[in-house]
């Protein structure tokens, strides 16, 4: 009678409703498919704005779910799996729940215990937890100072595996036997990290003491089993990840797992390494190991070793070295891979950077590496003299170009709440400036309105929160922007690429902005290096003169008010003394050649073109 009740309303309903539920259920398939082709194209972009360096095996998460439940096995594997991680983070959070209850949550002992079992709990969960918890000690507005300090041991306090299967793996990648590559190697491993442990070797053939990088066994399916279960939670978190981050959830897994798959791939860090190393190659200030791509492999890199003070051990940097000096060096070369080769460490932890006698900086462990576009690089350095102009309209602006904002995306209620964060972190000079700070307040404003990190930026905050860190820890008195401010200001300066680029910034709506030159003037004072304008102001003096309407507008600034500016071109003629050679400027080549343009422009203008004369034929 029930069945025969349920089945009643079916056999009368009308064609029409029938219709309905055809035509809402082709508008829900054509949502989805919107939907996913929205997520295709913004994990397009991932790949071809924020990838890491030459990446020869992309990321695919539809074939990373086949590869993991191809048979009934591999999914009571995943289900065994999904058990234990669910036990073991269900097990903390609940404790972290009964202290709540118990009003015992604010008490610094109970706090440090439940920091400690956190690592603990990540560390038995295995290396996908590890590299997520290495993410976490770097994001203050995730998780409160006293996790994030227990999280950082991460970095370095990872357990090993055995010496027997390191060796075995080394030799099974190589394809001879130990003692025949090595004439000796450590008996234990003298770092390990999540993914794998590096041992110390002499080369037998060359006697080249080497860094031997093995990958721990096994990780890889772990890893990608992790990755599935991480996806299919981003799915019930959909709804709330686009409502508050304004992006698919499962996107954010993707650019976890793309990374972390990437660091495993041993042939593209070798790669990487090589990168690094033709970028730096004969630099005074920064070494990167060489890599003996004969020895190495899918499982094992073979690549220099570095002898130096690693920067987890401070008080040895500040007894042997000039600090200043030092964390200028290692500022400035953090710079160059952000801002002029676009290709930078993503993971220079101080168990990753080491201090050389010589006051070098050198940098271990390219897994983790990334790059920015050319258009990028170009917006960060705008970004940078827009801060210093104080221009928040056109700060906003970069921050949407850069990907922070959508296009369709207002950003006038944003203009106010970027002009408080900044005034607010910069106090009254740059010495107030601190960059952790300035990345708590924008945390908050991400909360209010509609702006989204893109995954290679949060890699930079990321690096440079990083960096920062380093340098207080070496240096209390250590302020970025006295660093980076000289350093962008005088790549504007000096950098032939950028010439375009210094003309649209002291060019603004038709006017020459004598502040901002004179701004960029006073950040490149640095003594560290001696700074040399002849050839910007040479190339300044060509375009401007060859361009009409700059020119005009040049002339416009210099007799503004029908007055000579006189004030304004001594002081910056005071400013360019000893920086300036004149005779390489006005050379007598460049001064005829500027005549000559400048005839044949006025004879264009004031000789009217004669027609030529036509004959008909009688």
């Amino acid at each position: 009678g029930r069945a025969a009740a349920r089945a009643a309303p079916a056999s009368s309903s009308s064609p029409s409703s029938s219709s309905t539920r055809a035509r809402r259920r082709q508008q829900q398939e054509r949502e989805r498919a919107a939907t996913m082709r929205a997520v295709l194209r913004e994990r397009e972009s991932m790949y071809s704005d924020s990838g890491a360096c030459k990446v020869m095996n992309r990321y695919d998460p539809d074939e990373l779910v086949r590869r993991r439940l191809r048979n009934p096995v591999d999914a009571l594997k995943l289900a065994v799996r999904g058990l234990d991680i669910t036990f073991s983070l269900g097990k903390f959070f609940a404790c972290l729940k009964l202290d709540e209850l118990q009003g015992k949550s604010a008490e610094e002992s109970v706090s440090s215990t439940r920091a400690a079992e956190l690592r603990e709990t990540l560390t038995y969960l295995g290396p996908s937890f590890i590299k997520a918890g290495q993410v976490l000690a770097n994001r203050p507005d995730i998780i409160r100072a006293d996790y994030m300090e227990e999280l950082c041991t991460l970095q370095d306090d990872v357990p090993s595996f055995a010496d027997e299967q390191a060796f075995n793996i080394i030799e099974k990648n190589l394809g001879a036997r130990i003692g025949d590559i090595y004439s000796k190697i450590s008996s234990k491993p003298v770092a390990a990290a999540s993914l794998g442990q590096v041992y110390r070797a002499t080369l037998r053939s060359t006697n080249e003491e080497v860094a031997v990088k093995v990958q721990r066994p096994g990780v890889l399916p772990t890893i990608e089993r992790d990755l599935v279960l991480f996806r299919w939670l981003a799915g019930f978190l959909d709804d709330y990840s686009r409502r508050n981050l304004g992006c698919d959830a499962k996107l954010i897994v993707d650019e976890f797992g793309e990374k972390v798959l990437e660091e495993l791939d041993y042939n593209q860090e070798a790669r990487n390494i090589q990168d690094f190393y033709d970028n730096f190659r004969g630099d005074r200030f920064v070494k990167i190991p060489w890599v003996n791509t004969q020895l190495s492999g899918d499982e094992v890199i073979t690549m220099e070793w570095i002898d130096g003070i690693r920067c987890t051990d401070p008080a040895a940097i500040q007894r042997n070295l000039n600090v200043d000096t030092f964390i200028r060096t290692g500022v400035v070369s953090g710079l160059r891979q952000l801002l002029e080769f676009g290709l930078f460490h993503g993971d220079p932890h101080p168990g990753n950077i080491f201090a050389l006698a010589d006051g070098r900086i050198a940098y271990v462990d390219f897994g983790n590496v990334a790059e920015i576009s050319e258009k990028n690089k170009q917006v960060l350095i705008d970004a940078v003299v827009h801060a210093v102009n104080k221009d928040y309209v056109e700060m906003a602006g970069d921050f949407s170009r850069l990907g922070f904002l959508s296009e369709e995306t207002d950003i006038e209620p944003i203009v106010p709440a970027l002009e408080q964060i900044w005034t607010d972190s910069m106090g009254k000079s740059l010495s107030e400036f601190n960059f952790r700070n300035v990345t708590g307040k924008f945390n908050e404003l991400v909360f209010q309105y509609p702006i989204r990190i893109p995954e290679r930026f949060s890699l930079v905050i990321r690096t440079l929160l990083i960096q920062e860190g380093i340098c207080i820890t070496l240096s209390p008195q250590f302020k970025f922007l006295e660093v980076a401010y000289p350093y962008v200001a005088k790549r504007l300066l000096t950098d032939d690429s950028l010439r375009e680029r210094l003309t649209q910034v002291l060019f603004k709506d038709g006017e020459f902005q004598w502040d901002r030159l004179s701004n960029l003037m006073d950040l490149a004072q640095d003594d560290s290096v001696e700074l040399d304008l002849t050839d910007t102001i040479k190339d300044f003096v060509r375009v401007v003169a060859r361009d009409k309407v700059l020119r005009s507008q040049m002339l416009q600034a210099v007799t503004a008010n029908n007055q000579l500016q006189v004030q304004q071109l001594v002081s910056l003629l005071g400013k360019l003394d000893g920086k300036l050679e004149l005779n390489r400027v006005f050379s007598p080549n460049e001064v005829l050649s500027l005549a000559n343009f400048l005839m044949l422009e006025l004879s264009e203008s004031v000789v009217a073109p004669v027609p030529i004369p036509t004959f008909r034929q009688m």
